[in-house]
């Protein structure tokens, strides 16, 4: 799944959101810190490649994207919204092709926006990055070319605290940043940051109101941190192989970025400083079992704004959750199967 699978809903539920070879499941807590109900497949009965992207908006409402197949050798992309945990989503609506039609050209990335307009960002068959919006009195827009080449897989779309909409995207050597100039309008590339960059590790996160964070490893395995404009700063080797997942929360009054990866080990390590300051430091404290290889992570806060996490293992059918302690700093409860 790119992006946060595990979120809080409008009703302060938490729910997860479980990919297979042709679903998206989702599990919500049937109260705010109590049992969870069993799996619900998304969006009715479409089957859908792997691969689906999730973005929340600030309405808490979960927007969805996937590729279906549509005939052979051919696919398109499907959109769906999901209100409240414990509601049923959205059908699955046809949002069609970035090249009008062909086959699966990329991971999709989903953000949406201060007016909860999704934003759907997709690799094009020429290589660069193309999006569809939704348009604010309903429908969507057309597909955008937003250019670019040699585009990787996964991109990493995130809204800042202005409301705008920004994308991130690997290419050798370097990262390409787009960013939204007022709201409703076409993102445009502001940056090409020369840097090389581990494929399948982009993270971005909002971290004040100027600036998003982008997360990364590069190629020697360091965890880089990079706000557009700066320079990069490496931030601490990385756990494991994987994309980190990265939440703000407050820690003993200190407004932090908590970050978590599923580390060579098999568990999961944690990672927090104070949230733009990278020059404070940091340094990884491992929990819980060892999980499989296949095995992710992701962070969100309760109704109550306590630090949650999740890891997934689909090859294990495994899904364990831990919360912050009412203590100082990060203690963490027993991780527990849901």
């Amino acid at each position: 799944m790119n992006g946060d699978w595990l979120i809080r809903g409008r009703d302060g539920r938490l729910s997860v959101y479980l990919p297979t070879d042709d679903a998206v499941l989702c599990r919500a807590e049937l109260g705010p810190g109590g049992p969870w109900e069993p799996p619900r497949r998304v969006g009715g009965d479409q089957k859908l490649h792997p691969g689906p992207a999730i973005g929340q908006g600030t309405d808490a409402y979960a927007h969805l994207a996937a590729w279906r197949p549509t005939r052979a050798g051919e696919a398109g992309l499907v959109h769906s919204t999901h209100f409240r945990p414990r509601l049923a989503a959205l059908d699955w609506i046809p949002i069609g092709h970035p090249n009008q039609a062909g086959d699966r050209t990329g991971t999709p990335a989903v953000t949406v926006d201060a007016q909860g307009r999704a934003h759907v960002f997709v690799r094009n068959r020429g290589g660069g990055v193309s999006m569809r919006g939704q348009k604010e009195v309903g429908g969507w827009g057309p597909w955008r070319d937003l250019k670019g080449r040699d585009v990787q897989e996964d991109l990493a779309a995130v809204t800042g605290e202005s409301g705008l909409v920004e994308l991130y995207a690997a290419v050798p050597g370097a990262i390409l940043y787009w960013r939204q100039e007022k709201p409703g309008a076409v993102p445009v590339l502001q940056e090409a940051m020369q840097t090389p960059v581990r494929p399948g590790t982009l993270r971005a996160l909002a971290t004040s109101a100027d600036h998003t964070t982008l997360f990364y490893a590069d190629d020697s395995g360091d965890l880089c941190a990079w706000r557009p404009g700066t320079k990069p700063v490496t931030l601490l080797t990385s756990a494991g192989p994987g994309p980190v997942s990265a939440v703000r929360c407050e820690l003993d009054g200190h407004d932090c970025t908590l970050l978590a990866q599923r580390s060579a080990s098999g568990r999961i390590a944690f990672a927090a400083y104070p949230t733009e300051d990278e020059s404070a430091g940091a340094w990884w404290t491992e929990s819980g079992p060892r999980l499989p290889a296949d095995a992710t992570v992701a962070l969100a806060r309760d109704e109550q704004d306590r630090v949650v996490a999740a890891a997934l293992s689909p090859s294990a059918g495994q899904l364990l959750l831990t919360r912050r302690k009412d203590e100082p700093g990060l203690a963490l409860s027993a991780w527990e199967a849901v």
